[in-house]
């Protein structure tokens, strides 16, 4: 698996964890640690410039949707 294949796949990850749940990933809950810390480390790397150009549209994607479940309660 390449890079791009892996990065791609944590992408489709997180964006079908956010459209299930309707939420973001927490950092309270251990087993979705993994998709925070990958959101947390390519939203670094974007807003350092060091993010690959067709990247950047897909990861806009995902921080819209991000921002529309914005403190949102999970456990409601």
């Amino acid at each position: 698996m390449t890079q791009d294949e892996r990065w791609l796949a944590k992408y489709n990850e997180v964006m079908e964890f956010m459209e299930t749940n309707h939420r973001n990933p927490s950092r309270h809950r251990l087993e979705e640690h993994d998709m925070l810390n990958w959101l947390k480390a390519t939203r670094k790397k974007m807003n350092a410039g060091e993010l690959k150009e067709d990247r950047v549209e897909l990861f806009q994607k995902l921080l819209e949707i991000g921002e529309k479940y914005k403190r949102v309660n999970q456990y409601r």
